[in-house]
């Protein structure tokens, strides 16, 4: 779809000044009582730029603005101050969300520095940042996190990434917040902690004010605050920013008979994303798909694969006929690889084809790949055979008629080369061999970044002939969001799907937590780190699994190792 910049950003609700606010008329400002209720965070690093952010919630009714300042320092008691920005602005028309992206002033590359608000006589909490190394960079530690359910559970994951003893930037591949209401039938609302996490708006989302409540709501919780301070963020939305199962027409979850218009939705939902995130705002022709570069160890390239170009998923109900009792596969194939059906528009694959080339043509030692969903071929687990007969009926016996039928379904799909998740990259396998294509082209040393699934995922991409590893690609699981471990606890669905899947190395369908990525020339280590419970605040980490992966001499990269 070509969308021209007015376009785009009256969409966003952004006016054609940087953060609209040199354009914005004259507002009688407030004076009265503030507090920072929503913390501090900081985003979208440089060498010399950084985004920062907070929000000033008035204390009395009011539409009037709220003059804000913000002090840079290099040491955390503000002792020598590199930089003071006067006369920034939280805006009513923002939400009162003040967004600031800082560039040069004092900023060096490399470096740490703590920052803090002050808004009608009160501080801000401390917040850290760093900027991106340039040049000759011995490593560099990322933290990637996806997918919180407020009410399904306490954000430990977000917690103990503010505990890491190093992260110079937090990735969120998106599910930051989701769209649902506080219903007994609603997602998540089954939990033990739900009355106490209950969310708000108690109804789903659907108007500027109920995605702004929703951001409003999650960034008062403690954990989540306390990562936002540690490091400066890198985030992408995914489906339940907006809704669950979002493309570029519509979503899943969207009905438009009872919830209106879905652009107006979408509308709503990405201007409420853009006044609560770190993120710098958007602009053609990047829009949500943007690069950072680490020194001369790491290219980041952040996709946008919901809601510029992506074609409705397809449906088994619907698109898998069922001949004299036997699915037609091949009528399916037709459907599922037609090669116009896709993730990202031919305007963003230039633009990745092109960040790829560069970085290796400038001998990056990695190609990070941050995406919202997997993209290794993951077809359904078949937990007859992993379990044994005996064992797989006496499962059954168990189950409820209603999960009983999935899980049957889903051994029958297994005996079939057919995706187990239409929602992500295996439902669009052409576009998919695009990026791999591109990949090859540039004999890039690719690792994939992928959320989504609430499961940890350490998986090789291979290209569609099967004879050339492309990639690999390391799956964090949920910070609260249920996987398919906790509707079938004890059951082996991790080992089911790496016998019955070529690309899957390992699966962990019920572990809460995030990865630790640590990327050095000449290797890649990904620890899968789970926290012990969601249920109460306290909590332990520790690392289920270390991969690695060394860089192939021809491009691609070499097989992973557990250590």
């Amino acid at each position: 779809m070509k969308i021209d910049r007015r376009r785009l950003l009256g969409l966003l609700g952004v006016s054609g000044a940087a953060a609209g606010e040199a354009a914005a008329k004259p507002v009688v400002a407030y004076k009265g009582a503030v507090a920072f209720e929503h913390g501090v965070a900081s985003g979208d690093p440089g060498p010399s730029a950084v985004v920062f952010w907070t929000r000033v919630t008035p204390k009395q009714p009011t539409t009037g603005d709220i003059d804000v300042d913000l002090e840079i320092a290099v040491d955390p008691d503000f002792k020598t101050l590199i930089t003071i920005s006067r006369g920034l602005r939280a805006r009513a028309s923002r939400d009162w969300t003040v967004k600031h992206d800082l560039d040069g002033q004092g900023l060096k590359p490399a470096t740490e520095y703590w920052y803090r608000f002050k808004a009608n006589g009160v501080t801000s909490p401390v917040g850290r940042t760093r900027t991106l190394p340039v040049g000759a960079t011995k490593d560099v530690v990322l933290a990637v996190a996806s997918c919180s359910l407020h009410p399904n559970g306490y954000f430990n994951a977000y917690d103990a990434i503010a505990k890491l003893p190093r992260v110079d930037a937090v990735l969120h591949l998106g599910d930051y917040i989701y769209e649902y209401g506080g219903s007994p039938k609603d997602y998540g609302m089954n939990s033990p902690v739900a009355a106490a996490r209950a969310p708000d708006p108690p109804h789903e989302i659907v108007t500027l004010e109920d995605y702004r409540r929703r951001h409003a709501q999650y960034k008062t919780d403690p954990g989540l605050q306390a990562a936002h301070a540690r490091a400066p963020w890198i985030v992408v939305w995914d489906d339940h920013e907006t809704a669950n199962d979002s493309w570029v027409g519509g979503a899943e979850n969207h009905q438009p008979k009872t919830e209106g218009d879905w652009t107006a939705r979408k509308a709503a939902a990405l201007k409420a994303y853009y006044e609560w995130m770190p993120i710098r705002e958007a602009t053609l022709p990047e829009a949500a798909w943007r690069s950072f570069q680490f020194g001369d160890v790491a290219s980041l390239m952040m996709v946008e694969t919901r809601l510029t170009a992506r074609t409705p998923e397809l449906d088994y109900d619907v698109d898998l006929p069922v001949v004299e009792g036997k699915p037609d596969i091949a009528a399916f194939a037709a459907k599922w690889k037609d090669p116009s059906r896709r993730m990202m528009g031919e305007g963003q694959e230039r633009w990745l084809a092109g960040q790829v080339d560069a970085s290796v043509k400038a001998g990056t030692a990695w190609q990070v790949l941050g995406n919202q969903v997997v993209m290794a071929r993951v077809a359904a687990p078949d937990l007859k055979a992993t379990m044994g007969e005996a064992a797989f009926a006496g499962l059954l016996a168990k189950l409820p008629d209603y999960a009983r039928s999935r899980v049957a379904q889903s051994v029958a799909m297994a005996a079939y080369d057919i995706p187990s998740n239409l929602d992500a990259w295996d439902g669009y396998p052409a576009d998919r061999q695009r990026v791999y294509d591109i990949f090859s082209a540039a004999k890039a040393r690719p690792i994939v970044l992928a959320g989504d699934s609430h499961m940890f995922w350490a998986n090789e991409l291979w290209n569609d002939a099967g004879q050339k590893r492309v990639a690999v690609e390391f799956g964090t699981t949920s910070v609260t969001s249920p996987g398919y471990g906790d509707i079938l606890p004890g059951v082996p669905l991790g080992e089911a799907f790496v016998q019955r899947n070529k690309e899957v190395k390992y699966a962990h369908p019920s572990a809460k937590g995030f990865v630790v990525l640590t990327l050095a020339h000449g290797k890649a280590t990904s620890d899968l780190m789970a926290v012990s419970t969601i249920l109460e605040p306290t909590y332990t980490v520790s690392a289920l699994k270390r991969f690695v992966v060394t860089p192939a001499a021809d491009g691609g990269v070499e097989a992973l190792r557990e250590v």
